[in-house]
């Protein structure tokens, strides 16, 4: 039984080494015995995907079949509707009753999480660890201080000693990728080889190509 779970969500369009490395840092780093990969169906402050949930999650799994404690998740995929995250914990709450659960979010998705749907019912469910650049300085927005100022933990020890409840700043060294880069430089028809698994790359159709770059069409530059 699971006694420490992370979990990390994201449209993956595609999964990339970022990451990669921020899930293996995660796992390693706060003692996780596993970090559940889950690509988003449906999210709901986007459009969604043209490379289909099916496809992102086999991307997961060719780019993990390696590594310890890293599974790919598909029940944003089965389930039906927007893929809210409160949705998602509240199913891996009652997978894992007696387990940490820690979501990890970046630090702009950490300043805007007033506008997530539910968002006060996160920490009823689950730790929250914001990733940030080393020395930088993280506070929660003027939305959410209220709720968040008194649950910070200062270490890793102190968000272990509950299940749920709690925010931590969780620095990591970042590799300077990202899925709008990605995208931008195969419609150009550059290389991509390093900042994708080549597991991927070796699996990635012309079709797949296509897709993806009908996303950096439809989605925001971030």
């Amino acid at each position: 039984m699971a006694r420490a779970v992370g979990v990390f969500g994201g449209a993956f369009a595609p999964f990339h080494n970022g990451h990669l490395r921020l899930a293996i840092e995660a796992r390693e780093r706060l003692a996780l015995d596993q970090v559940r990969l889950i690509p988003t169906a449906h999210p709901p402050h986007r459009p969604d995907s043209h490379v289909l949930p099916a496809r992102r999650l086999e991307w997961i799994k060719l780019a993990i079949r390696r590594e310890r404690g890293l599974i790919a998740d598909d029940r944003e995929i089965r389930r039906d509707g927007p893929s809210y995250t409160v949705d998602t914990l509240v199913e891996l709450r009652a997978q894992f009753p007696q387990a940490v659960l820690v979501l990890l979010m970046g630090s702009d998705a950490f300043q805007h999480l007033h506008t997530w749907y539910r968002w006060t019912e996160l920490l009823e469910l689950a730790h929250l660890a914001v990733v940030s650049r080393p020395g930088s300085l993280l506070e929660p927005s003027v939305e959410t201080c209220a709720l968040l100022a008194a649950r910070r933990a200062d270490d890793i020890g102190a968000l272990m000693q509950s299940r749920k409840g709690r925010w931590f700043q969780f620095e990591v060294p970042m590799l300077d990728i990202s899925s709008t880069r990605i995208r931008r430089l195969l419609r150009a028809g550059h290389s991509v080889r390093g900042l994708v698994p080549d597991a991927i790359l070796d699996a990635m159709t012309a079709a797949d190509v296509a897709a993806l770059i009908q996303d950096d069409d439809a989605t925001p530059t971030h």
